[in-house]
Order: C-alpha cells, then structure tokens, then sequence
C-alpha cells in the first residue's frame, strides 16, 4: 500500500431527508442505512483503508458530531478527526484537511469521498480508486468518476466525458469535457441516450501539487486561509475563519473551470442513498418488490414499500402500496415513498409541533 496515498472522508452533513431516521443529532452517516450491519462512516471508512494506511484518513464533520466519530470508529488520533464550526459546502472541508495533509506528506495523492454513498461492487472500486490514485500521481491531473447512469435522474450531477482514450490500454479513462449539475428530466433523458455522460459519484483524487495550485488559482482566499493554519491553531480561530468563509462546493468553484479533470468510467455499483424512494431502489426486494430492511415486517397484500424500523419492532402490514414505513424514537412515519418534497414538509411539521408544546 502507498504510504503517500491519503483520504479526506466528508461527513459532516445533517441526513435531513431520512427523517425520521436521521436526526441532527444522529444523521445519515451514522445510521446502517442498508442493513448490512455497519453504519455508513464505518463502510465508508474500512473502503478506505484498502486504499491508504488507515492513519492517512483525514474525516471532516461537524462539531456535534465529533464523539459520535469516535463512538463509530474507535482508535482515531485527533488529527483525524477535523471539526467544522459551520458548514460552508465543500471546498472550505477539502481545504482544511488538505492543509492538515500537508503538515504531515507533501507528496500526498489526496483520495476525496462522502461518507455516506452506497457502493457495491468492492473489489471493482477499490481497483478503480488504485488505478485513480495512480494516473494522478503521475500527471498533474484532476481524476473523477463517473458511473453508469440507469435512469434520467434528476438529483444528480452529470459527466460527460470524450470518447478518445487518453492512455493506450487503459479504456474506461477520457477528458472531462462537462458537468452538469440535476439536470430537468428531458435533458437527463438526452444525456442518457447520448451514451456520454455519467452520474458524478462525489469522487475526486489529486496530487497535493495540483490541489493547491487548482485551489491559488480559483479560490485564492481559501487557499490563503486555509493553507497558513498550523498544527497549533485553536479552534476560537477555526471558528472565525469559518464565520468569514465563502460558502461554495469544490465542483463549482474548482472542478467545472478546470481543464485539467480525466474521468474513469466506474465499474461498480453507486447510489448516493440521498432519499427514501433511492434507498429503495439500492436493497433488495421481494417477490412483491418490498424492500424490508431491519425489523420483523408481516406484509399482507402490499408491494413496492420500505421498511426500516428498529431490529426488534416487528410490523405487520395489509394493503399498502408504495409506501415508507420507518420508526426512531417517538416517531412513527407511514407516507408515500415518492413524495420525497412532503417529507420534509413532515418533519417540519412535527418539529414545530414539539417546540410549540415545550414553550
């Protein structure tokens, strides 16, 4: 394993639309979201120590969430786990852990993730994010991946890459020429048919030279911030510089301007989990085309629902169809499952509610 290989894992987001399952106070990533006996951080994270040392991953999540981290994954050393006082999206978050990198490997080749995507297919990942790793320790290259698209979703960002090979023998590696961020359904469609453009996974790889010559050129003044903090910095002096920072993702301010981004073709399976409708879409279902994560469920004439409550609740269910049946706490939800824009009408509902009562 290249000990100059690092990971920056971000984690940091609030998981709003899985509520009431993820909370503010136990979001997404911190939740077995698919029933495979880990929480996402802990999937993401034992990913990626198949691809550098596992003292070379840097996680950046919220202040809140900083004993959940190390409930989560026990043994991390403090330089692992970076605490953002606010979130400023993600170029501020690759910045700061990027700059932490720098202290320790100047020569690093920084492997950027979320936390919290569904990947299937490990043994084809990890050969994708090696060979990704590699092309950008060699060339002064930006490298994304981009997977298959199945459907003109429209919650997702888009690639689109050349169809020339770049590096003879290598045939899933092009020039990006595009993105396009949740395109409206019609040009997903056309995007789709056209057979050049991929989902963007969230995934990005670079040379610590490239970053921060990519960072100087299109956010000089987070490079300037972040990049002059030192090991002995507070974090009353974190808080300020946050409270100042500019508020933008790493694709819009770097990526889409660069002319130096490649993209490999995935050869594994990837879905944000970013709704109740797309985790049904990534489990397994029954024959009724249920997908019954955790909980003992007795289903009787229902088809095409989802279920995650509690391991020992048992559900029994009659007569539902498309429907999100989920449990944490004293919340019970029954709504439709692809109606995602009232979920959150939902939990905004039941959250005032319960101010309101304490007051």
């Amino acid at each position: 394993m290249n000990s100059n290989n690092y990971c920056i894992i971000m984690a940091g987001g609030p998981g709003s639309r899985f509520w009431p399952l993820s909370t503010e106070e136990y979001p997404k990533q911190f939740i077995d979201l698919v029933g495979v006996g880990e929480s996402m951080i802990q999937r993401t994270f034992r990913r990626c120590c198949q691809i550098c040392p596992r003292e070379n991953i840097i996680i950046v999540s919220s202040d809140r969430y900083g004993a959940l981290m190390h409930e989560h994954i026990p043994g991390l050393a403090d330089y692992q786990v970076l605490s953002e006082p606010t979130r400023r999206n993600t170029a501020p978050c690759i910045a700061y852990a990027a700059a932490v990198i720098k202290r320790r490997n100047p020569h690093a080749t920084v492997f950027v993730t979320p936390s919290d995507h569904f990947i299937s297919g490990w043994d084809d990942y990890v050969e994708d994010i090696r060979m990704a790793t590699r092309l950008a320790t060699e060339h002064d290259w930006i490298v994304t991946l981009g997977a298959q698209p199945s459907t003109p979703n429209t919650k997702y960002g888009y690639i689109q890459m050349d169809e020339e090979e770049v590096v003879p023998g290598i045939e899933n590696l092009h020039r990006v020429i595009t993105f396009t961020e949740k395109p409206p359904v019609e040009v997903a469609r056309q995007f789709i048919q056209s057979g050049e453009f991929y989902w963007n996974v969230g995934i990005l790889v670079w040379r610590m030279e490239v970053l921060e010559a990519a960072y100087r050129q299109f956010l000089p003044t987070i490079y300037d911030t972040f990049f002059t903090l030192s090991e002995h910095t507070d974090h009353d002096e974190i808080e300020r510089i946050y409270s100042q920072c500019e508020t933008i993702s790493v694709d819009h301010g770097i990526i889409e301007k660069s002319d130096n981004v490649y993209g490999i073709r995935a050869s594994f399976g990837w879905s944000d989990v970013e709704t109740w409708d797309s985790l049904y879409n990534t489990c397994d279902h029954d024959r009724q085309g249920n997908a019954f994560i955790s909980g003992h469920v007795f289903a009787y004439d229902t088809k095409d629902c989802v279920v995650h409550v509690p391991s020992g609740k048992t559900v029994v269910l009659q007569g539902l169809d498309g429907f999100v049946v989920t449990e944490q706490g004293d919340t019970i939800m029954i709504c439709r499952r692809d109606q995602e824009e009232r979920h959150v009408k939902f939990m905004s509902d039941v959250e005032l509610s319960r101010l309101n009562r304490e007051k």
